[in-house]
């Protein structure tokens, strides 16, 4: 997650269905969207990935649309999601770290550490 007020990371340790990343946007994203824009007047960009197309997922972004907007997202357009450039500077940072990648328990600190 990131804005130009606040940048945070959520590590999420199992497969993200759509259960699961309800769970991430109501526990992680939507504190942080209160918090970072307390007029309610954030746009959250989301790609068109099955599990946020859900439609437990999109309810539940119907719900909180006074809280915050999503932003429509045409098919195909990773070239416009920032968060994708994000990732690609972080696979690179990571790639260099030969060592530290090859320890599974200490993957996700390397994440953090990159981020």
């Amino acid at each position: 997650m990131f804005s130009r007020a606040a940048l945070g990371l959520v590590v999420v340790q199992q497969t993200t269905k759509a259960a699961n990343y309800l769970n991430i946007t109501a526990d992680q994203l939507h504190p942080y969207m209160v918090f970072v824009f307390p007029t309610g007047n954030g746009i959250f960009q989301k790609d068109n990935a099955p599990r946020h197309k859900a439609r437990v997922v999109l309810k539940w972004f119907e719900e909180h649309t006074d809280e915050f907007h999503l932003m429509s997202w045409p098919p195909n357009s990773p070239d416009l999601n920032l968060m994708e450039h994000i990732w690609d500077v972080m696979e690179r940072q990571l790639g260099a770290q030969t060592s530290s990648r090859s320890n599974i328990t200490t993957w996700p600190d390397c994440c953090l550490d990159s981020w």
